[in-house]
């Protein structure tokens, strides 16, 4: 496994846990108050919903960087890394800026597809790579 691959994986690892932290930071601020909001505009929302959706992308394109890693030795690899990362980062800065939950952005669309296309593009490496 190549050190790209390594830094990548471990990058969305700590990406998952900021934004957990975020979540607990905006509870904490919230204090007493409601905690399950449904206010799309509620900067809680936001926060649980960009780490949500961060915990139901990044394991599964962990684990494919995993199997892709130790079935091939190619710079694929690394580049679908980078991929991941940058499309990851990106969705959950386009949730985290966005002033409401019931409206997109670009970077929160970009991010998206992005992580649509780089997970089908893992999947596929790794099925290739048998």
């Amino acid at each position: 496994m190549s050190t790209i691959t390594v830094v990548c994986i471990a990058l969305l690892g700590i990406l998952l846990f900021v934004l957990g932290a975020n979540v607990t930071r905006n509870r904490a601020l919230r204090g007493a108050g409601n905690q399950l909001p449904t206010d799309p505009a509620d900067p809680l929302l936001i926060a649980v919903r960009a780490h949500g959706n961060a915990a139901e992308y990044i394991p599964t394109m962990i684990v494919l960087l995993l199997v892709c890693s130790a079935l091939s030795d190619s710079r694929l690899v690394d580049v679908l890394a980078i991929a991941a990362v940058f499309v990851r980062c990106t969705h959950a800065l386009g949730m985290l800026r966005s002033k409401t939950m019931a409206s997109h952005g670009p970077l929160r669309d970009i991010g998206a597809m992005g992580t649509y296309l780089v997970g089908i593009a893992l999947g596929v490496t790794a099925l290739v790579t048998i």
